[in-house]
């Protein structure tokens, strides 16, 4: 029942976290990407492809921005639509503060993923701590969000693709494993940043994340930031 309470968390992407989570704790004891009428690059290696892909991802402190999370859930005509801002902090972790339809804070940090209600309660969802196998899922969860290649392809074979003005498309396809199980394939199409992430599960559900507003700056975490990792 816990399980499927969380998939239906309106917290960004909460769905997928516990996803991954369970499946591993069960198996151990500016610009549009893909603009319209766009030619791929031909790169001779996939190799060499990965390295410029990873070069046009900035690699910064801070990244704030905006979400849209479209999930498709199987039977259901229309899809679960959230929105709200997302924080990532490469010293810290992700913070994903949704605020329609209902307003909700997930924290992910390499330890443990933590969620906050409108109320001011919080709970640890997940703590890798007591649990050592999830260290990993929280860490190919903020490879993800924070456009990390090279760790993401240490569970995923991948394909890329470079288009023109500095965009990307990467798909992602797990290897034989825990992952493969719950998801058939992850896409990220991007440019400086990670722009969109589509997510499609084993059982035909689908989750589109959309980011805008993406920014730099500060460079620094406020004192309040730093406390919502906390």
């Amino acid at each position: 029942m816990k399980k499927a309470t969380v998939i239906w968390h309106p917290a960004c992407v909460l769905g997928l976290l516990f996803c991954c989570a369970a499946v591993f704790a069960q198996s151990s004891p500016k610009r549009t990407a893909n603009p319209a009428g766009a030619t791929p690059a031909v790169i001779p290696r996939q190799g060499d492809a990965l390295a410029q892909l990873q070069q046009r991802i900035a690699q910064v402190p801070v990244l704030r921005g905006v979400f849209v999370q479209e999930k498709q859930l199987q039977g259901f005509k229309h899809p679960l639509v959230s929105k709200g801002k997302l924080l990532v902090a490469s010293a810290h972790g992700v913070v994903w503060t949704t605020q329609t339809p209902f307003p909700s804070e997930l924290v992910l940090t390499r330890d443990r993923i933590l969620t906050r209600q409108a109320d001011g309660r919080s709970r640890v969802e997940v703590d890798a701590r007591a649990q050592p196998a999830l260290r990993s899922v929280n860490a190919m969860l903020f490879a993800l969000m924070s456009g990390d290649v090279q760790a993401l392809t240490a569970r995923f074979n991948s394909q890329p693709t470079l288009l023109p003005a500095g965009s990307w498309r990467l798909l992602l396809t797990p290897k034989p494993g825990a992952l493969a199980q719950a998801f058939s394939q992850i896409t990220l199409e991007g440019d400086r940043y990670v722009r969109t992430v589509l997510i499609e599960e084993r059982n035909g559900d689908r989750t589109r994340l959309q980011f805008s507003g993406l920014s730099e700056t500060p460079a620094q975490l406020s004192s309040d930031e730093v406390h919502r990792f906390d």
